[in-house]
């Protein structure tokens, strides 16, 4: 899984990296873009890949007339996604309202897609 979020080509990173282009151009900031290592984390507990982006070295960076200041290694949490098991996606559904109508699983990869309805008073 972390492969996926950490390819080789460097598209993901490069993806995790436009964020501080945005920052950059949003809100006036100075991020030096090549100063932050794309980071991939797999939370087991939580079931959660995170990205994150780490700062190379310690620096002061500036957006939105706010200065942050980052220690080596100190990272930007950027992205979390979850992965869910059909099992679990059918208790999430029914614990929180909805019916478990139905799911389609790839068969290449270990993933599905799942339509809940909302169920009616």
């Amino acid at each position: 899984m972390l492969a996926a979020y950490d390819d080789p080509p460097g598209v993901t990173a490069a993806f995790n990296r436009n964020l501080l282009i945005h920052v950059n151009r949003a809100f006036g900031g100075n991020f030096a873009i090549e100063a932050f290592r794309h980071q991939v984390r797999y939370d087991a507990p939580t079931r959660r890949i995170e990205m994150h982006l780490a700062s190379l070295t310690r620096q002061q960076c500036r957006a939105a007339d706010r200065d942050v200041e980052f220690e080596p290694g100190e990272t930007i949490w950027t992205e979390s996604s979850y992965k869910f098991t059909p099992a679990g996606l059918r208790r999430m559904a029914a614990a929180t309202g909805f019916r478990w109508v139905a799911e389609w699983m790839d068969q290449e990869w270990p993933f599905c897609e799942t339509l809940w309805q909302a169920e009616t008073a």
